[in-house]
């Protein structure tokens, strides 16, 4: 494994954690007075944070890796002052927004990062397009660059409109979600499958078939924004079309499902038990996310889940977590950028556990809401669920900077780097 990957995740996972805790404090504010803290600029650097310094951070650094056998580990050099940028402009955002919310300094650092996601995404296309060797998972890639870079204008929209004061309220929920769908079901989305491809599929299914799967999912991306928006006045052809999209995610899905299945012995002789494990925990939650985006299509049970935010929050974490970040951690163990130990095996173990109990309380506290039911203590039993959560992300990164007993049981070689 490369060294410069390797202190990067470290980096990724600390950041992971700083989410963690920041968490575990917007969950203890709701319950205990903390009156020196805003709760809602909190929950700006909360989220800026998680997007910038967690899951672009990491998959920057993932996807830099892909690269290393066509231009050798120095590659990293060429992209550390962009991965610097990213950092620096995350932890600028950390600092700045609890402080002021949406004012000069947390609205520059986000603009700067949006600037970084600019810069990297053309320096790894045109690194993509130098390489002799093409597969699907150039396809991938170059979806999430795109995404990732149509997701900024959402970002704008809403920095312009806070900085304004100038705030509609259809226009300001349009450019949230603009820019939520496309992070998530973008830019975190097509990343994701293009380490997963390039990984997995590419050595040993026809690329006939991994286009076709990558064409459901990219024509379905755009029109699938309107799954969060039905609250806007929509014409129903674009309502036709959206349905039509849902339908083409999930069975985009089910035939990538089919393909791990026929691939499954493979797939044992390249991700180990505990990896594999983590990333059916995802393939759960991603099954779980589509068939939700496709439940929404009903016009009624849209307005209604949209309603109750417990459940708008409950949907964001189980992307979120559920699916995007225990991929990354199953990835990174699969592909050995994790060192294997007791200790990661128990974070990851904790760290599921509070996915599920968090998931399961902001249900039922949507469900409670729904039907004016008041439940006692769920925002206490939510706090702990946080807590748990910390804890799994603290074991985790703590096992990563154990010396290792055994460099032979943590062997990592450039044979477990995935290559276009």
């Amino acid at each position: 494994m490369p060294i410069a990957l390797q202190r990067w995740l470290k980096i990724a996972l600390f950041n992971l954690c700083l989410v963690a805790t920041i968490g575990c404090i917007l969950r203890y504010k709701i319950v205990y007075p903390l009156p020196f803290l805003d709760q809602k600029n909190l929950l700006h650097a909360h989220s800026h944070f998680a997007f910038t310094g967690w899951i672009t951070q990491a998959l920057m650094a993932l996807m830099v890796a892909t690269l290393t056998r066509a231009y050798g580990e120095d590659i990293f050099k060429k992209y550390r002052w962009i991965l610097y940028a990213n950092l620096i402009t995350a932890y600028g955002m950390l600092f700045t927004f609890p402080v002021e919310g949406y004012g000069v300094f947390s609205i520059s650092f986000s603009t700067l990062s949006i600037f970084a996601n600019y810069i990297f995404a053309i320096r790894f296309w045109i690194d993509m397009n130098r390489m002799k060797q093409k597969n699907t998972g150039h396809y991938w890639f170059r979806a999430a660059l795109l995404f990732n870079v149509l997701s900024s204008l959402g970002a704008f929209g809403l920095a312009w409109m806070m900085a304004t004061r100038n705030i509609h309220l259809q226009q300001y929920l349009g450019a949230i979600y603009f820019y939520l769908h496309f992070q998530y079901n973008g830019w975190f989305f097509f990343a994701g499958m293009g380490l997963l491809t390039t990984q997995v599929f590419v050595p040993v299914v026809k690329e006939r078939v991994l286009k076709g799967i990558f064409w459901l999912f990219a024509l379905a991306c755009i029109p699938a924004f309107f799954l969060s928006a039905f609250w806007m006045s929509i014409p129903v052809i674009v309502f036709i079309v959206v349905i039509i999209a849902a339908f083409m995610q999930l069975v985009g899905w089910v035939w990538m499902l089919g393909l791990i299945k026929q691939q499954q012995a493979y797939i044992k002789t390249l991700f180990p038990k505990p990896a594999r494990r983590i990333l059916m925990l995802s393939a759960i939650a991603l099954c779980i996310k589509l068939l939700l985006q496709l439940g929404s299509t009903i016009p009624s049970l849209s307005n209604l889940a949209f309603g109750f935010r417990p459940i708008v929050i409950g949907y964001l974490h189980l992307v979120l977590l559920g699916v995007i970040t225990l991929f990354l951690l199953g990835y990174m163990t699969g592909c050995a950028f994790l060192f294997s130990n007791k200790s990661l095996s128990w974070g990851v173990t904790i760290f599921a556990a509070g996915i599920i109990i968090n998931e399961v309380f902001l249900m039922i506290q949507g469900a409670g809401g729904m039907g004016y039911i008041t439940i006692p203590y769920l925002n206490e039993s939510l706090l702990v669920a946080a807590c748990i959560m910390m804890t799994g992300i603290l074991t985790i990164t703590l096992s990563q900077f154990k010396k290792r007993k055994n460099d032979l049981n943590h062997k990592t070689s450039n044979a477990n780097v995935p290559h276009l």
